[in-house]
């Protein structure tokens, strides 16, 4: 029996006349997930994509799994083909989800007639299959408000399809439909989930870490290079910047009020950042910043951080709350990777008692004292670069 996977692109039916352009990029992107799983054909008509394998005995499993991860993809489903006969399309209907209908209670059938030359229409395709499959599969009753299994057909130009459950695609735009952003890194758990969520929003992503040998450890940059990969995952090939960022914190310990440390800092990545993100053409900065969750979080201190960057600061967890932020780094696998116990250059130098609310003219009159010009000159200029291919950790 063959089958294929069937793609709804929910949120993109909502783009008008630049719908085209959106679904060009989507097709675009399943045709490099497929390249590494299997040989395939990927066509769309009627507002869905089919993918079709073009070898026998496809890996339909991996490619489900890779279907799951593309942004752009509101829902889709494995289904059998068959030929657009009713007779056919009951016997496929059995022989593909007759195992799975012997495991509930109650179903329905929902049918799809596209092409309108098919002698039944829609409900009548639903009668005649669901009255099939009630006299082989005894345990069933119809359940047309929440059953526990929805048959699905639909009758189109190419063929017929058979399918059970729609599963749930990762949704947003497709990658590279939005532009690009540099995303700020760090070893944490809210970072990586930023870095996701402006990626499900269609931006190519370029990561860039701030690591201070040797305060930070081999091992902590290696930490955070594995959640690069783990993003890539759901955002594909990125470009990633480690930043030696020893120098800067050291004189900012020398010649800075302890209680501005942070929010010092926090200034010099911005600074060093935007120059990175320029030159890589990324049209924004991205954090993992949430409102109050730290000191450098209070609406004064992210004035002050923001002010250096001519850059928009793009913070899409602003409004997050933390055990929210874990539940989807969880779910994206980012979380045991994130919790393990190696320092990043942000806690290094971690004043007692940072200031909450920083005035402007207090942190720029401490920064006075440092000729950091140069000191970021040497930061981009000596920047470790790392091709993110995803699939390769």
């Amino acid at each position: 029996m063959k089958e294929i996977i069937l793609i709804k692109n929910g949120e993109l039916a909502l783009k008008g006349l630049n719908r085209g352009s959106f679904e060009g990029a989507l097709m675009k992107n399943l045709k490099r997930r497929m390249k590494g799983v299997m040989p395939c054909e990927i066509t769309k008509s009627q507002s869905t994509i089919r993918i079709e394998p073009t070898e026998e005995n496809p890996d339909m499993d991996a490619a489900v799994e890779e279907v799951r991860k593309v942004f752009g993809i509101a829902a889709f489903s494995r289904a059998a083909v068959a030929t657009k006969n009713m007779q056919d399309i009951l016997r496929t209907a059995e022989e593909y989800l007759g195992p799975e209908l012997d495991m509930v209670d109650t179903f329905k059938v929902e049918s799809k007639r596209a092409d309108k030359t098919f002698p039944l229409n829609s409900p009548e395709i639903s009668r005649e299959l669901g009255g099939y499959l009630l006299k082989r599969h005894p345990n069933l009753s119809v359940d047309v408000h929440n059953p526990d299994m929805v048959v699905n057909v639909e009758v189109r130009q190419q063929g017929a399809y058979v399918h059970g459950n729609q599963l749930r695609g990762a949704g947003g735009l497709p990658v590279g439909t939005s532009g690009k952003a540099a995303i700020l890194i760090s070893g944490g758990i809210d970072s990586p989930v930023a870095a996701y969520t402006m990626a499900k929003r269609g931006l190519i992503l370029t990561g860039i870490h701030f690591a201070s040998p040797p305060y930070t450890s081999a091992r902590a940059e290696q930490k955070v290079t594995e959640l690069m990969y783990e993003v890539a995952e759901y955002a594909g090939n990125m470009k990633f910047f480690i930043v030696p960022f020893t120098e800067i914190q050291e004189h900012i310990k020398d010649d800075c009020p302890e209680e501005f440390f942070t929010i010092i800092m926090r200034r010099m990545m911005m600074r060093v950042a935007s120059r990175i993100a320029e030159e890589n053409d990324c049209g924004a900065l991205i954090t993992g910043e949430s409102l109050g969750q730290v000191a450098s979080q209070t609406l004064d201190a992210i004035r002050c951080t923001d002010a250096v960057s001519d850059l928009p600061v793009l913070r899409p967890l602003i409004g997050s709350d933390k055990i929210d932020i874990i539940d989807t780094s969880r779910e994206i696998g980012t979380f045991d990777t994130s919790i393990e116990p190696y320092e990043d250059c942000c806690t290094v130098f971690t004043p007692k008692h940072p200031k909450l609310h920083p005035s402007m003219e207090r942190i720029e009159q401490a920064e006075a004292k440092m000729d950091y010009e140069p000191m970021i000159d040497r930061c981009v200029e000596n920047v470790k670069f790392v091709f993110v291919r995803r699939g390769e950790m």
